[in-house]
């Protein structure tokens, strides 16, 4: 299993300020600046739902979920088929009438396509065609790849890539604002100023009064960054060439934002063939080394992210004991050994010295009130430590309150769940040779149930 790297930039800045026994550790913390977190509260889950088109065809539309930001799983496969040519870089969001929309490229990249595709949704997986609409520029070559922007005043946006037949392959952004609720008409289509010709792939995200804009390059093919006051513009580029470490020939950049208060930049590799994501906890400053995206790398292709909380029974109970009991090994259960992690067999008939080093104090994560923190007999709380998981008395500092918390999500069996690390999104609390560590999914099925655990009744 791969380590979740930060960038060199991020890691000579994480290094400087920590203490030598954390660098000989091997594990870096991934919060530079954060805002507090905001996990899900009790009785709600996050819902992740992406909608692409694969690597073997542009006709169709698969969509996928995933309780994080990471680990998707095929939800449906083919779910929209548009009555007519193809559908690519599906954009989705859901609106103020409940229902799901997409919006999506209509026509293969070597055609003519001047049109840009809406269907909708009550469920994300049955689909009906809405309409395409013509985009209303004069010498229009191509409207690619829009993106639902619904900006905070509630204004509902799509930004469109259009080229002109003079030049085919130099595009521009374009914003284009609904016209009504629902969603049947729009303005004309106004550049966004500042960002110009031969860029791709404009996606925007604001925080505060500022708007961001990640774009893609035509030429250099790198994703680029943008920031403007006004959603129009004039925006200015503020970053160029491979800025952020994450290389050449990516496109289709997306972001969502994580529970612990950093932004995911989801981006197509296309040059390689893979899907990966990067991020960042400073506004964009500085970011993770990219990593392919577990389970879908090389099948999915530009789409974008839906993150939702949805209603769900809660997972854990703060203020209870509890042991917690392996899925594909049921008759092992966590275990302190020597301050570390272990899964080892415990049975009612164990001496009492090994059933109470495998009970638990469940508690509001220290990091986070809405995640879970647990605490041994002897006061010592459950944290990550060169990805190791052990126990050690609570040091009082962000970084620690960081490293023992963790996110519940749901697990691979009924009553059960998973504990993912609230600093390293994506990360899961697995057993390795009855060893717990925190290891990045892979998005397979033997690492869900590695990851699985069940809260039972306390065995002392």
């Amino acid at each position: 299993m791969s380590s979740h790297s930060p960038s060199r930039r991020t890691l000579l800045r994480a290094m400087s300020a920590l203490p030598a026994s954390v660098l000989l550790a091997g594990e870096l913390p991934a919060l530079l600046g954060t805002a507090r977190a905001a996990a899900p509260a009790a009785g709600t889950a996050d819902r992740y739902t992406i909608v692409a088109f694969t690597n073997t065809g542009d006709t169709t539309v698969n969509v996928y979920q995933a309780d994080d930001a990471t680990d998707f799983r095929l939800l449906r496969a083919a779910a929209y088929t548009p009555p007519a040519d193809r559908i690519r870089d599906a954009s989705l969001f859901r609106h103020t009438d409940g229902y799901y929309y997409l919006t999506y490229t209509t026509h293969a990249w070597q055609d003519t396509s001047t049109t840009i595709g809406f269907a909708r949704s009550s469920d994300r997986l049955t689909w009906t065609h809405l309409y395409d609409h013509a985009v209303p520029l004069a010498g229009l070559s191509r409207a690619w790849a829009p993106e639902w922007f619904v900006d905070p005043d509630g204004s509902v946006h799509v930004i469109v890539s259009c080229s002109p037949t003079s030049d085919e392959w130099d595009f521009t952004p374009y914003l284009l604002t609904a016209a009504d609720s629902a969603l049947t008409a729009w303005s004309a289509p106004v550049p966004l100023a500042g960002i110009g010709p031969n860029h791709i792939d404009t996606f925007v995200v604001k925080i505060g009064s500022t708007y961001h804009a990640f774009t893609k390059n035509e030429t250099t093919k790198y994703i680029e960054y943008a920031t403007a006051t006004s959603l129009a513009g004039p925006w200015t580029l503020r970053r160029t060439g491979d800025w952020a470490g994450w290389g050449s020939y990516r496109e289709g950049p997306a972001l969502v934002r994580l529970d612990n208060g950093g932004w995911r930049l989801f981006f197509d590799g296309y040059g390689a063939g893979q899907y990966l994501f990067s991020d960042s906890y400073d506004t964009f400053a500085s970011w993770t080394a990219p990593q392919a995206l577990p389970g879908i790398s090389g099948t999915a292709r530009h789409f974008t992210i839906l993150k939702e909380q949805v209603t769900a029974s809660p997972l854990l109970t703060p203020g209870t004991t509890r042991s917690l009991r392996s899925a594909n090994f049921p008759t092992r259960y966590w275990q302190t050994r020597s301050n570390l992690l272990n899964l080892a067999v415990v049975g009612a008939t164990g001496s009492a010295a090994e059933r109470q080093a495998a009970t638990f104090s469940v508690l509001p994560g220290l990091a986070d009130a809405n995640a879970f923190s647990f605490r041994d007999s002897a006061g010592n709380h459950l944290r990550h430590y060169g990805f190791r998981a052990r126990f050690d008395p609570d040091a009082g500092t962000a970084q620690f309150a960081g490293d023992a918390t963790f996110v519940a999500r749901p697990g691979a069996t009924a009553g059960s769940v998973r504990l993912e690390s609230w600093n390293y999104p994506g990360r899961y609390l697995r057993h390795a040779d009855y060893q717990l560590r925190v290891d990045l999914a892979d998005g397979s099925d033997l690492f869900r149930s590695d990851s699985t655990f069940t809260p039972v009744t306390p065995l002392a």
